[in-house]
């Protein structure tokens, strides 16, 4: 199985592991899975940290890819082509940044980790989901 980490997820493995639930506690701490943390997570970041929406504990958005490296995530790119073709995702909400990475989940066949109640509305449309 490879995962993609929603936003929160990463942000809560990172700050307040408590929050994760059994089943992603466990999958985060293997290593022999590939666990993928997308440049949507830290352009969300970015743009909530610059706009006093989110504390990072005296990091910086722009160290956080280390740390996910550290932690042995591999970083997922945003591809031309997922960029062009997301329109055809149907538009349950309007987030961009949960659309893209649910849009991105659905294109590389990932699941996608996450306790965002907006996502199980996906799953038609072939959206694996763990939380």
């Amino acid at each position: 199985m490879k995962y993609l980490l929603d936003t929160h997820v990463l942000l809560w493995y990172l700050f307040e592991e408590e929050k994760l639930s059994k089943p992603v506690a466990t999958v985060l701490k293997k290593r022999d899975i590939d666990i993928y943390v997308s440049a949507v997570n830290f352009w969300e970041i970015s743009v909530k940290y610059d706009i006093g929406k989110l504390d990072l504990k005296k990091l910086i958005p722009n160290e956080l890819p280390e740390y996910c490296i550290k932690y042995g995530f591999k970083t997922l790119p945003i591809s031309v082509e997922e960029a062009s073709s997301y329109f055809q995702l149907t538009g349950h909400h309007r987030d961009p940044f949960d659309r893209m990475l649910i849009w991105q989940a659905i294109q590389n066949n990932l699941v996608l980790i996450s306790n965002d109640e907006n996502m199980p509305l996906y799953r038609s449309e072939g959206l694996k989901l763990l939380w």
